[in-house]
């Protein structure tokens, strides 16, 4: 947006990463009593992009003040200062993606989040509701896991570390107090060395599949949602082409890594969804560029 002369403002928690004649950042949390609406007027668009996510209950309080009251208040500075396009990134949480019975899911498939997180969303997207109403022009984007080709192989990487590595995997159930998870996963570590968790359902034995994004398609779905006529008004699944089954990829990740891959059985069912992206592709010519497994392969 910088490149092709726009203006834009930085709205965050934490200091600016960009520096550029035409970038302006305003540092600040919504408890510190700033005038958002100074930072709105002449604006053409917002991206409200900023969320929580947490599964841990004590955050609940936080994320409904980050993804409910915050939004809330960003949108009625967008309808106060008239702006003419507002784009919420909401969830597939809100469906919620591994507890539907149908597949694949798409933007008529009811809602019902079984998260706090996916609770929020929800809740996000009534407000943005609301205000299309009220005459603001709105687009909601569901959006999928997104993560940058270089978090993929990264154990330290918050989605990365336990979804494909054992001791973030270890850490991350000691964190949900889930303590007979931990002590289980832990029998896995024999010497100790890293290795990478091939992810099964105890209950039926199948391995995880869901969808994963990468970044850079993802602000190419955001473009077309702020510049797209067809887009005002509507949702959309912001989705990849592609489902990532773990047992597929994970050997060559493995193999790329040099790390033992062992399988990790977790409670209940696996995690196994596909979200459609047939809507956003056909209304807005959408078109993803890069695979899970290209995505891996670049960083290796």
């Amino acid at each position: 947006m910088l490149e092709e002369g726009n203006e834009v403002i930085g709205l965050d928690l934490i200091p600016a990463r960009i520096s550029h004649d035409n970038y302006s950042h305003v540092k600040t949390t919504y408890e510190e009593g700033v005038d958002l609406d100074q930072h709105f007027e002449g604006v053409d668009c917002v991206l409200h992009l900023g969320a929580m996510m947490s599964w841990h209950p004590d955050d609940h309080p936080a994320m409904f003040d980050a993804n409910v009251v915050a939004t809330q208040e960003i949108l009625g500075c967008a309808h106060k200062a008239s702006v003419e396009r507002f784009i919420f990134a909401s969830s597939g949480e809100v469906y919620p993606e591994n507890a539907t019975q149908k597949m694949p899911i798409t933007e008529d498939t009811p809602l019902n989040p079984t998260s706090f997180y996916g609770l929020t969303k929800r809740l996000g997207e009534e407000l943005v509701d609301f205000y299309r109403r009220q005459g603001l022009e709105t687009v909601i984007l569901r959006f999928p896991h997104t993560q940058a080709a270089s978090e993929l192989l990264d154990p330290e990487s918050f989605f990365s570390g336990p979804r494909f590595f054992l001791d973030p995997k270890i850490k991350q159930m000691e964190f949900f107090g889930k303590k007979a998870i931990a002590e289980k996963l832990n029998a896995l570590r024999g010497d100790g060395s890293p290795k990478m968790i091939l992810q099964y359902g105890e209950e039926d034995e199948t391995p995880y599949q869901m969808q994963i994004a990468d970044v850079r398609d993802i602000v190419s779905g955001i473009r077309l949602a702020m510049t797209h006529p067809k887009a005002v008004g509507e949702t959309f699944n912001l989705m990849p082409d592609e489902v990532v089954e773990f047992d597929k990829v994970l050997p060559r990740m493995a193999e790329i890594t040099g790390l033992p891959l062992v399988k990790v059985f977790m409670p209940g069912k696996a995690i196994r969804y596909e979200t459609s992206n047939a809507k956003i592709k056909e209304q807005l010519g959408y078109q993803p560029r890069h695979s899970f497994l290209s995505m891996v392969e670049e960083k290796r």
